[in-house]
């Protein structure tokens, strides 16, 4: 159930017999030749198909993360680290006010991951309410999918490439592109990553059949929706 799909009569009845909630995480960065959003799509979809069996509610993606490394791409949009923090802590503080108290956070960018450190310290000033940080493109059997695949997985490249991540008229190479030196990338300034990176792909080929991102994705769905069943304490 999306929040945006709901009205708050709706909501406070549904919080009279449950409590839990979902909070996606995204970004608004470059992905080759894939959307901006990549990040925030995949991340609130997964969300959407693993709660609507359970009824659980799913709040709107947080669209803009952390990615400054990537600032010289045009289209690219990465929030300071105080920021980001104080946004999720008062979508937190909100969720909690209204009472939600098993609340799972899903992530759709490695940049964020200091969403999940703030999240296990808002959980020792906030003991009455349970956070998951859940990274849904390596979890344990989403990630071993993939490996099983293909090795060469990386930002931008096949594992990031599904339908609705794909843009109309935008054709991928075919070719596999070489995996790039990431301790390297990490020491650059954001002109010099977009000059070592080219179009942005870290490596990997820039598609695969459908077939193999249809069982990724069934994966990554019921991981998540395992996620949402518990165990929460």
């Amino acid at each position: 159930m999306k929040i945006a799909e709901a009205n708050w009569q709706q909501i406070e009845a549904y919080l009279k017999k449950d409590d839990r909630a979902i909070l996606p995480l995204g970004s608004t960065e470059q992905h080759a030749g894939l959307s901006l959003s990549v990040d925030s799509i995949l991340s609130e979809r997964v969300s959407v198909e693993a709660a609507e069996p359970l009824g659980i509610p799913v709040f709107p993606v947080v669209a803009y993360g952390l990615t400054p490394y990537f600032k010289a791409y045009p289209g690219t949009v990465s929030l300071r680290i105080e920021t980001y923090i104080r946004l999720v802590g008062d979508i937190l503080d909100s969720l909690k006010l209204q009472g939600f108290r098993r609340i799972l956070i899903v992530n759709g960018h490695g940049g964020n991951q200091a969403a999940g450190s703030f999240a296990i310290e808002w959980m020792a000033d906030n003991p009455d309410v349970a956070v998951k940080f859940h990274n849904w493109w390596n979890a344990p059997k989403t990630f071993a999918k993939v490996q099983e695949i293909d090795t060469v997985a990386s930002h931008a490249s096949w594992m990031e490439n599904f339908p609705w991540t794909r843009l109309a008229g935008v054709k991928q190479p075919t070719q596999q592109k070489p995996m790039i030196d990431l301790a390297r990338m990490r020491v650059m300034a954001p002109e010099a990553v977009r000059a070592y990176l080219g179009d942005g792909n870290f490596g990997g080929y820039y598609e695969r059949p459908d077939a193999d991102m249809l069982a990724i994705w069934q994966l990554a769905v019921e991981e998540t929706r395992e996620l949402l069943e518990g165990p929460w304490a």
